[in-house]
């Protein structure tokens, strides 16, 4: 069974916990290299209907430099990469708005931005420790004046700041303030280097000995969230089990840690949070739905039903995300009842689904939305005639890859089946070739090489489907509406297979291409005497201009 990460890592139908953003450049969190072979066998919306995390979708107000890139070395190391998202709508370019602070943490992490941002109040003291108080007081009244008539010169409040450390080193006010203006300016120079910088400075404030509980509280929790936005998710979790420690009582911060653990993909320490905190506390909503969703990635279907439920119905902070509509209706649909559709009404009520039928989380909007296509309606003419005119040769390499070896067929382990077997193997996935599969199959990829609005596809996938008899694939949902699917059909039963997508069912001709839009819900039976074999090339939405081609974030 796959943990469940937060991030979303993601996928082919979209749903994990983990991000819609203006339009986001790629972008590295962590120091990890990248695989230049794509696994033959992930598949994005099995990904995300497994519980598993989507890819990063980070807006481009703050894209964090390459770590790579740069000789300084943090102290944070950490053997993954940050995979976390947050499932929200892709605005076009020129609709961004202001930057966030927290472009990676999801919104149940949010809240506790307006913590660490608010003045903290140092606790009362006397005689000399007071007047240094006051002094403090007054040069960082001045500091912060200077930077508002200077319209937020952060370099200089930097320099200001960093006199009143030196001035009074043992201030846990001046060290904390030192940290808020180098994440500032990081933000504002986009650079790592100095977003590391403010995070050591943070954790310097926390362990300065006359620190306050609330300015110890509001240093550690910020330090947690720009760790997060690094791909420090180890130094964060570590961050956040301290703050813990310190605050036993808070149930928010127990709520933050079991999200660390999420991010990290340990479900089992994530789960025994949130065991925790239902004990203290059994009506706590954010603990409900993440405990849900973490009995969901675990198949236990019919239990996570009443977390997932409840969580959402107590409208508590972090609640309310498309995700958790999300699998709370794909669970219902699972035990047969029909009330996930009233869930998907509210999904889309409350902005988290284009529609009931349409669900995908990671969205451009303005994009024309149906399920079926035709070739002239996509635009793909020459690429949809090729493949027909070629079906035989497509066919034929196919076969003789099932016939020599039927390992490179990967089994659908993702639970989007209800029964059955169904194989897949993967010639491109997220714009790359998948390691060495096309040596295997050298025709087919060598037709497909001109045609860049499908292997530049970085939202979708090229690969051999083979279904056997006896089998059932769940309704399902894909993460994007930024793709099209098209199958080709291979060797198709005469009777017995068909795929429902909304509510119109077709089914395949042996060298024809069915296109649908399977960010809508779809559905597949395979009901024949003999395996179906299928040809699946995504592409991308045809209304996705070359900008948003290049820029949109892979899945």
């Amino acid at each position: 069974m796959k943990s469940l990460t937060l991030h979303c890592s993601s996928s082919t139908c979209p749903c994990c916990l983990s991000v819609s953003e203006s339009v986001p450049s790629p972008v590295h969190h962590g120091d990890d290299d990248d695989d230049d072979e794509v696994s033959r066998s992930q598949d994005v919306e099995s990904d995300i209907q497994a519980a598993v995390p989507l890819p990063p979708l980070v807006e481009d107000d703050f894209v964090p430099d390459d770590p790579r890139d740069s000789p300084h070395q943090y102290d944070d190391q950490t053997e993954t990469i940050d995979t976390t998202g947050v499932l929200v709508e892709e605005r076009p370019p020129e609709e961004s708005g202001e930057s966030r602070r927290d472009l990676t943490s999801s919104k149940f992490t949010q809240e506790a931005e307006n913590q660490s941002e608010a003045p903290v109040e140092p606790e009362p003291q006397s005689g000399t420790a007071r007047e240094t108080e006051e002094s403090e007081k007054q040069a960082e009244e001045k500091i912060r004046e200077k930077e508002s008539a200077k319209e937020g010169k952060l370099e200089e409040a930097l320099r200001a700041f960093e006199a009143l450390v030196q001035q009074h080193p043992q201030s846990p006010r001046a060290r904390y303030g030192k940290a808020q203006a180098e994440d500032g300016l990081a933000e504002k120079l986009r650079s790592n280097d100095m977003l590391q910088r403010s995070i050591n400075t943070y954790r310097e404030a926390a362990e300065l000995p006359d620190v306050t509980s609330d300015l110890l509280r509001a240093a550690l929790k910020r330090r947690a969230e720009r760790q997060q936005f690094l791909g420090r998710m180890r130094g964060s979790l570590a961050t956040l089990e301290k703050l813990v420690q310190i605050f036993p009582e808070d149930i928010g911060l127990k709520n933050e840690l079991g999200v660390a653990h999420l991010l990290l993909g340990d479900n089992k320490g994530a789960k025994k949070v949130y065991d925790e905190v239902l004990a203290v506390a059994p009506s706590n909503g954010f603990a409900k739905v993440h405990y849900g969703f973490i009995l969901k990635s675990e198949n236990k279907i019919a239990e996570s039903i009443p977390y997932l439920k409840e969580g959402l119905e107590s409208g508590e902070p972090g609640t309310d995300d498309g995700r958790f509509y999300f699998h709370l209706g794909d669970a219902l649909q699972r035990v047969g009842d029909s009330s996930a559709y009233h869930w998907y009404e509210l999904g889309h009520k409350r902005g988290h689904f284009a529609s009931v039928w349409q669900r995908s989380l990671y969205n451009v909007d303005g994009l024309k939305a149906q399920p079926w296509w035709t070739p002239k309606e996509t635009g793909y003419t020459d690429l949809v005639k090729t493949l027909e005119r070629n079906w035989k040769t497509i066919r034929d390499e196919a076969l003789a890859v099932m016939d020599q070896n039927t390992g490179l067929f990967i089994p659908e382990e993702e639970n989007l089946r209800e029964k059955g077997e169904w194989g897949q193997y993967t010639l491109w996935q997220q714009g790359k070739k998948a390691g060495t599969a096309c040596q295997g199959v050298p025709k087919t990829c060598s037709l497909l090489e001109r045609y860049s609005e499908a292997t530049g596809c970085k939202r979708g996938q090229i690969k051999f489907s083979v279904m056997h008899p006896g089998t059932h694939v769940w309704p399902h949902t894909g993460p994007t509406n930024c793709r099209l699917r098209m199958h080709l059909g291979l060797v198709v039963p005469k009777q017995g297979c068909r795929i429902r997508c909304t509510d119109q069912t077709r089914e395949w001709e042996e060298g024809k291409v069915l296109i649908f839009d399977d960010s809508f819900e779809h559905e597949v039976w395979q009901d024949a005497d003999r395996y179906r074999l299928i040809f699946i090339v995504d592409v991308w939405h045809p209304e996705l201009t070359a900008y948003q081609r290049q820029t949109l974030s892979p899945i």
